[in-house]
């Protein structure tokens, strides 16, 4: 029996760095447990997220072995396998098998713009001597795109190849794969790797996720996630309009993903200096960009007490964390304050 289709939301890893910016193992031990206790479905290590290229393959191997080793299998992981050619690829792929893990997500080769036939022969190579499942993952503004004939062709040819994560954000795209590849491969899932599209990708056929943002609130996307397949429209449309100012700020306001890894470092953990050298201007929007979270996070009763002052409007109660809606005027009024937003 084929194992169940891969389904909901799968949280981008963070690594968090010690003094000397290697990995902090302890650290990223202690995360795997606060997401996994918090709801999510699963673990995505090794993704863009996590910076998987700013690792060695060694590292890479190490991080999916802590998380793995500390998940206990308790939720599934979806580990990144992509290297820099179909044989260190396949290594991975054979590596992660023997660790347990549910299934792969390899992207699109980087760096050489190829052909959609390059792309095409590039994972047929991989799901013909795969002994793990694989994931296609489609980011077209960092690795050449996959389209829909691509995919299509893939799913009928290679039984191992099992899903598609697409963080290309586009809702017609995603539309299209699933009429072109749903009636020959029922099983085949589809995961949006875009925050900002999560409700809307989950109303037009998709199954879940792999959201940077479940890594910082993963109760809030774990709830949109949950409102939205039960129906409960309304309630979660206030969720992802939120949730899209959350991602907006961190996406946009900073290097990515150094506003996730500020924002992680408000919900209690030790994130460390990133590996990519920051200049003083940098460092300085950063440390704006961190209060401006702070705000944020504390009025959806995540954090304690705002960094820099963020006065709640007249009339309105501080939000819990249960209570997701009474943020956005608020925050906005902030981000214009500080001159983030016009």
């Amino acid at each position: 029996m084929h194992p169940q289709r891969l389904s909901g939301i799968f949280t981008p890893n963070l690594v968090p760095f010690d003094s000397n910016q290697n990995i902090n193992e302890a650290e990223l031990r202690r995360y795997v447990d606060w997401l996994i206790e918090r709801g999510v479905h699963g673990l995505y290590p090794n993704g863009s997220t996590g910076e998987f290229t700013r690792f060695t393959p060694e590292e890479r191997r190490r991080i999916v072995k802590i998380i793995a080793d500390q998940n206990r299998g308790r939720v599934p992981i979806l580990a990144g396998a992509a290297e820099a050619n179909v044989r260190e690829t396949i290594k991975a792929c054979e590596y992660y098998s023997d660790l347990g893990v549910r299934a792969v997500a390899i992207v699109a080769p980087f760096y050489y713009k190829l052909s959609p036939s390059s792309v095409y022969a590039y994972f047929r190579e991989i799901g013909q001597n795969t002994p793990i499942d694989v994931t296609l993952y489609n980011i077209p503004m960092f690795a050449s795109p996959i389209d829909v004939p691509t995919v299509q062709r893939l799913s009928e040819e290679c039984p191992r190849i099992v899903a598609i994560k697409d963080s290309s954000g586009e809702i017609p795209h995603m539309i299209r794969m699933i009429q072109a590849v749903r009636p020959n491969r029922p099983e085949f899932s589809f995961l949006t790797g875009w925050d900002a599209a999560l409700m809307p990708m989950l109303l037009v056929g998709c199954d879940g996720g792999t959201n940077a943002s479940s890594g910082v609130v993963p109760e809030v996307t774990r709830k949109l996630y949950d409102l939205t397949v039960s129906g409960q429209i309304e309630a979660a449309r206030e969720i992802q309009y939120d949730l899209v100012t959350l991602f907006d700020t961190m996406i946009y306001q900073a290097e990515f993903p150094e506003g996730f890894r500020a924002a992680v470092e408000l919900r209690g953990f030790q994130m460390g200096r990133g590996r990519q050298p920051m200049s003083t201007e940098q460092l300085e929007d950063l440390s704006t960009l961190s209060n401006t979270l702070q705000c944020l996070l504390s009025q959806h009763g995540f954090t304690d007490q705002p960094v820099g002052g963020c006065p709640i409007p007249p009339g309105e109660s501080s939000a819990n964390g249960s209570d997701v809606g009474q943020i956005v005027g608020t925050v906005v009024a902030e981000l214009k304050r500080r001159g983030l937003i016009s």
